[in-house]
């Protein structure tokens, strides 16, 4: 999850060599070609856009100039393999690709958020790329990787896949671009294509969005206020903009809910829970974060292995705390929840102003222990008088939930980790757990949009047994892929 930064300073300027690694730069190692790998990975199959059991990595830059056009923004695929991704197996994605619809547009920001799944059920994962006013775009999975690329009209705002109505196929939720923000939320339209989805763009059906028993205004006795005007909310609209999602099952019941951050009025955002309710639509249920004065991160994933995910949310209200609302056969509920900060026992470093700890947030299994484990941004970290270098931490899942005890934190000063923290670096400003070599670990890849003159940079430490690890780590920029690079942003959203 990305989030806007403060302040701005140019690094790590140099090129991929010998000279800069021992400078501290990014590794002259890490953007070698990567031979070809048989297919004995096992990450997640909704990761794999090839089919080869290596997670692909998708890093969004949507204030990159595209055909002249600035703020135009692509997406970069990287290829996982056994020794992880690379520079020279990779695709890269705009409205100027050839097979994606459309054109470029100044201002569009291609690739603000985008969402995987395997929507044909053809085996492969499928990519789904927010395009702004113009809408959305599917490129397909394939054996050779990601092709084609298939037009959904007028939906694109934060795109979320998921089996929402539990009959084993993926799903993808749309919701509409929406650009107010005024003293009221805006009603924006959203649709449920139910999987699988034909390669022309049509879902096997439209569901509805929310439940009957969400709709404002609703008598169950007098359902006229549905087609009378009489419902702020219906089965095909839903308040917004919706800025982001998370998807996963809370309450264990076979279909997947959704995290949405949604902006509610009065300049106030949080996260609304929508639990799925299959060809009914989506029912209401409690969520951490329901109004936050800053932006949060939020994360989805099982903490405490006990069959029910949980929701992770950071830096509610701008506090510096983070809270785990445990999932049950219930939902989330206010009574379950865990929190902890930076100054809780066995949590490195001291809570500070503004130091935005979870202002992103993924949540997958490090240590391959069946416990998932929380990935944290620290944008706004100071490392000693370098103030907003950034950090992230890696909390441990356990039986007991999350508590911040056993947690590691990372930095650009950090022994092995490329480059040099300086600030405004805001190292952390996004964050995703994938199994990028398919080993079982998930590997970690941080983003910061600021690097480099607001270039952006992603850098990728590798899983193990006992965590994370900077042995072998590395960084890469856009030039790197040969992608536009200048105010790119590269890294504002992964996944």
């Amino acid at each position: 999850m990305s989030r806007a930064h403060r302040r701005t300073r140019t690094a790590l300027t140099a090129p991929l060599a010998a000279a800069v690694l021992l400078a501290g730069g990014f590794g002259a190692m890490a953007l070698t070609g990567a031979s070809a790998q048989a297919a004995t990975g096992s990450a997640d199959a909704q990761d794999d856009f090839n089919g080869d059991g290596y997670a692909d990595l998708v890093v969004g830059a949507p204030n990159a100039t595209i055909s002249s056009k600035a703020k135009a923004g692509y997406v970069a695929v990287t290829y996982g393999s056994a020794s992880g991704v690379s520079a020279s197996n990779k695709k890269l994605i705009s409205r100027s690709t050839s097979g994606v619809p459309g054109s470029a547009v100044a201002s569009e920001h291609f690739g603000t958020n985008f969402t995987k799944g395997d929507l044909d059920g053809d085996g492969f994962s499928d990519l789904v790329i927010s395009g702004g006013k113009a809408g959305s775009v599917i490129l397909w999975g394939s054996a050779s990787g990601l092709t084609g690329g298939t037009a959904i009209a007028g939906y694109g705002q934060s795109p979320t896949t998921g089996d929402f109505d539990g009959d084993g196929k993926t799903d993808l939720a749309l919701f509409e671009q929406v650009s107010s923000f005024g003293d009221e939320a805006p009603s924006s339209a959203a649709a449920v294509w139910k999987g699988p989805i034909s390669r022309t763009g049509t879902p096997t059906a439209v569901l509805p969005v929310l439940d009957k028993s969400l709709w404002w205004g609703y008598d169950a006795d007098d359902a006229s206020c549905a087609t009378n005007g009489g419902c702020e909310e219906d089965a095909d609209s839903i308040s917004g903009p919706y800025t982001s999602t998370e998807t996963g099952d809370v309450n264990g019941d076979g279909k997947d809910d959704i995290v949405v951050w949604e902006y509610k009025g009065d300049g106030v955002y949080g996260n609304r829970l929508l639990l799925g309710g299959g060809s009914t639509g989506f029912k209401g249920g409690w969520v951490p974060g329901e109004a936050a004065g800053n932006r949060t991160g939020t994360g989805v994933g099982d903490v405490d292995n006990d069959g029910f995910d949980d929701v992770v949310v950071g830096n509610d209200w701008g506090s510096g705390t983070v809270k785990v609302a445990l999932g049950s056969a219930t939902g989330l509920s206010s009574d379950r929840v865990q929190t902890f900060n930076q100054d809780s026992p066995g949590f490195p470093g001291v809570e500070e102003e503004e130091d935005e700890i979870g202002a992103s947030v993924s949540v997958a299994d490090v240590t391959g222990d069946g416990y998932a484990d929380i990935a944290l941004g620290i944008p706004g970290e100071d490392i000693g008088d370098i103030y907003d270098a950034g950090s992230i931490a890696l909390v441990p899942g356990s039986a007991s939930g999350a508590t911040g005890a056993g947690t590691k934190t990372f930095h650009q000063d950090t022994a092995g980790v490329p480059g040099v923290a300086e600030n405004s670096d805001e190292f952390g400003v996004s964050t995703s757990l994938l199994d990028l070599n398919g080993d079982g670990h998930s590997d970690l890849a941080a983003g910061s949009t600021a690097e480099n003159a607001q270039n952006g940079a992603v850098w990728v430490l590798k899983g193990t047994a006992s965590g994370l690890t900077t042995t072998s780590s590395f960084a890469f920029g856009a030039g790197d892929l040969g992608a536009p690079a200048t105010a790119a942003h590269f890294g504002a959203y992964l996944r």
